[in-house]
Order: structure tokens, then C-alpha cells, then sequence
């Protein structure tokens, strides 16, 4: 049986990377810290496994960098559709590097949280934190069921952190609400034997349709260097009918339509595909409590460019720490409303951008009208994987930069074109 401490100075609920990632720099910094994940590692999670530059980079400074040999390389983006094929090389940067990686979820999430023990804190998988600790209207920390043994218990905590993904149990019942006016993503993937585990592209096909009208959606493909490729679809609910859509039947469509260019069946799947909700643009409210921080998925930090969250739950992993290490230090609660500024003024110009962006190919004229467009030019296209994987370039003085910078200067000016 798991040994549950009774107390802790946090407690961090989801064990994903960005959970992870937090515990892992809170117990570095000395912090007492309890890391609780629902399910026994490895375990799956719904997702690309795609892990852009932006995400390396956060990965290399929270000190996995280690582990890089381990996952596959990408160079960048092929992108297909509307009779278009275009290889497009991640853009060199001073900040992020000019590669990507793949890895399977199962593997990545368990490095993160191997880490976080090496760091100090007490992992504990397994364990649910069911609901919270409340105590005369005081959050106090979280109930806590091992799955295992079906034993039930408290952990009290001076700090919450929530990170249980886009569900978030604990968030809604510490009063989170998504914003229903912002788009979501809905994603399916599976996992495929395939002949190109290798490839060093991950591929995004753009000409997903339903009923013969073109979805703000796309199929990916990534290469996992495993002898295996995850293969997915996500489309976004900006499209009127996307309730009508069955991602199911769409998954299986797209894995027959890339059969004869990666070697798979819809009926090779190792394991049965699964779904998921992606909830995008910072869309769930409050973020924060006096005694609690909201990060990840369960934060809705997900690039609706993209469907990417991967880099972002690593990113406010390092914010989230750095608030409650300062709190701690202070000896004082939280200051919600600097968490959800700083989150603002991190990423709102851009998800705004993205927001925008979402809505407008929600509508399949527009959508059809970007994308004739966009795959005939290489330029526009390496301009747009800036743009989709959040790489832009202050200090470069060219044509692409500085359209990616106009574009967040006008979004931070006039917020309401993108509401």
C-alpha cells in the first residue's frame, strides 16, 4: 500500500506534463511537495505526441534535455491538401531551436514525473484526488483515493495546483467554468505499425471534409521512431455543423486515405483510438484562488492554431512555481489576479490572434478561399508555421516577423475583433 503523507506544503493534482513539470521545480526549490496522478505509469493520454520547438525549449530548461536522445527528431512541416505538397523546415531562431520531437505520451508524461521524484517530491500514481479539502469555506488541500487498495484519505496542503487536464474535476469544483463562447477542439488518435516511423516530418494534411464541404480540421501524422506513428484528426466546434460530425468515422476515412503513403489500415490500429476535448485560448475562468492555480489543460491553454499544449502546460508549469515559491517565501496567499495578468500578457494577444483565426475558418468559403491560397505559396505557408507554432522573432527585421508582431499589436489594440 502507498504511503499518503498527511500533509504537504503543495499538492500538485495531475501528473501530466505540466503537473509534472510543477512539482518537479517546487520540490528543486524546496518546497514539500505531493504529485498525484489517477492512473499507474505508463499510462496513454489523447494527444498528438507532437512536441514543437517551443516545447523543447521548455523541456531543455526545466533539465530533460537528457532525455532528447530517447524521443525522434522532426525538422519540421509537411503540409498536403488542395493538390499541394510543401516540405517546411522549422525556422531558425535565437531562442527556440530549429527541431521538434516526437514522443508517446505514455513515455513522455513518466520521464517528467521520474524527474520530479529525482527532484524530491512524492509521486504518487495511482491516487485520485476526488474532490477538495474545504474547511470552513477554507480550501485546505484534497481527498485522495488510492486506487488500488480503494483506501480513502486527506492530504492537507497549503497550496493547490490543478493540473487534471480538460476535465478537471477539481477545477470545477473549485468554481472553473469554460467559456462557452470560445472554440473548442474536438481530436481522436490511434496508434499505427508503420513502415515510416522515421520520417523526419510530421505530416498535417488540410483538405479534412464532411458531406462535401471542407472542416476546420486537420489529419496528422507523426512519426514516432518506434516502429509506430500516432495518427489523428482534430476539428474545431467554429464550424456550425462540427456536432453533426462523427470524428470517429472521420478518423477512419483519414487513416484509409494515407493507407498507400504510410503503410497502415484503419483495422492495423495497435490499440482502439480514443478522443478527446481540447479546451483552447486561457477560456476557462477563474484561473485562480488564493491558495490555488489552475495550469495546462485544465487552464484551457491550448493553441487553437494547432491543438498544441504540450509547450504552454511546460510554460505556466514555470510560472505557477515561481508565484507559489514567492508566496511561500512572503509568507502570504496568492495574488489571483497577477496569475491570470501575467497568463494575459503571455499568451492573450496571440490566443486572441488564434482565436480569430478559428472563428474564420469555421466558415468553410474563408477556409476554402486560406487554403487555395496559402498551399500555393511556400512563403505564406513557412510564414503560418511561425504564426501556428508561436515562433516569432523580435529582433528579426524580416517580412515574416514582422507581420506575425503587426498582427498581436493589433489584436492587443482593438481585443474586440477577435471576441
Amino acid at each position: 500500500m502507498s504511503l499518503v503523507p498527511d500533509t504537504a506544503d503543495v499538492v500538485v493534482v495531475g501528473g501530466g506534463p505540466g503537473g509534472a513539470a510543477t512539482a518537479a521545480r517546487l520540490a528543486y526549490a524546496g518546497l514539500d511537495t505531493v504529485l498525484l496522478e489517477k492512473f499507474e505509469y505508463p499510462r496513454e493520454k489523447v494527444c498528438g505526441d507532437g512536441i514543437t520547438p517551443r516545447a523543447v525549449k521548455a523541456l531543455d530548461d526545466l533539465g530533460l534535455s537528457h532525455r532528447f536522445s530517447s524521443y525522434h527528431k522532426v525538422i519540421g512541416l509537411r503540409a498536403i491538401g488542395y493538390g499541394q505538397r510543401l516540405e517546411l523546415p522549422w525556422p531558425d531562431h535565437p531562442v527556440y531551436p530549429s527541431f521538434g520531437l516526437t514522443s508517446p505520451r505514455s513515455m513522455l508524461d513518466s520521464d517528467i514525473a521520474h524527474f520530479a521524484k529525482e527532484c524530491g517530491a512524492a509521486v504518487l500514481d495511482g491516487h485520485e484526488a476526488t474532490r477538495p479539502l474545504v474547511v470552513n469555506g477554507v480550501l485546505r488541500g484534497v481527498h485522495v483515493l488510492d486506487k488500488k487498495s480503494l483506501m480513502q484519505r486527506t492530504i492537507e496542503a497549503e497550496f493547490l495546483v490543478v493540473a487534471d487536464g480538460s476535465l478537471s474535476r477539481i477545477g470545477r469544483a473549485l468554481g472553473a467554468v469554460r467559456d462557452r463562447a470560445y472554440p473548442m477542439g474536438i481530436a481522436m488518435r490511434g496508434y499505427y505499425q508503420s513502415p515510416k516511423d522515421r520520417d523526419p516530418w510530421i505530416e498535417a494534411r488540410l483538405d479534412l471534409s464532411h458531406r462535401g464541404e471542407r472542416l476546420p480540421a486537420y489529419g496528422w501524422i507523426f512519426p514516432l521512431g518506434d516502429g509506430s506513428i500516432n495518427v489523428g484528426v482534430g476539428l474545431l466546434t467554429s464550424y456550425k455543423g462540427w456536432k453533426e460530425v462523427n470524428t470517429a468515422r472521420l478518423q477512419d476515412t483519414f487513416v484509409e486515405a494515407i493507407g498507400p503513403d504510410w503503410g497502415v489500415l484503419p483495422e492495423d490500429a495497435i490499440s482502439k483510438p480514443k478522443g478527446g476535448k481540447l479546451p483552447m485560448g486561457l477560456a476557462i475562468d477563474p484561473k485562480a484562488g488564493a491558495n490555488w492555480l489552475a495550469i495546462g489543460d485544465a487552464a484551457a491553454g491550448i493553441n487553437a492554431f494547432t491543438g498544441e499544449g504540450i509547450g504552454y502546460a511546460l510554460e505556466m508549469a514555470e510560472i505557477a512555481s515561481e508565484m507559489i515559491i514567492d508566496s511561500k517565501r512572503r509568507g502570504k496567499a496568492l495574488c489571483q489576479t497577477e496569475y491570470a495578468r501575467t497568463l494575459q500578457n503571455f499568451y492573450g494577444p496571440y490566443y486572441k490572434a488564434a482565436q480569430l483565426f478559428a472563428y474564420l475558418i469555421g466558415k468553410p468559403k474563408l477556409l476554402d478561399l486560406f487554403g487555395k491560397v496559402g498551399m500555393r505559396s511556400k512563403g505564406i505557408m513557412s510564414w503560418f508555421l511561425v504564426v501556428a507554432g508561436h515562433l516569432g522573432n523580435p529582433l528579426d527585421r524580416g517580412a515574416v516577423s514582422r507581420l506575425y508582431y503587426t498582427i498581436e499589436k493589433v489584436i492587443k489594440a482593438y481585443p474586440s475583433v477577435a471576441a
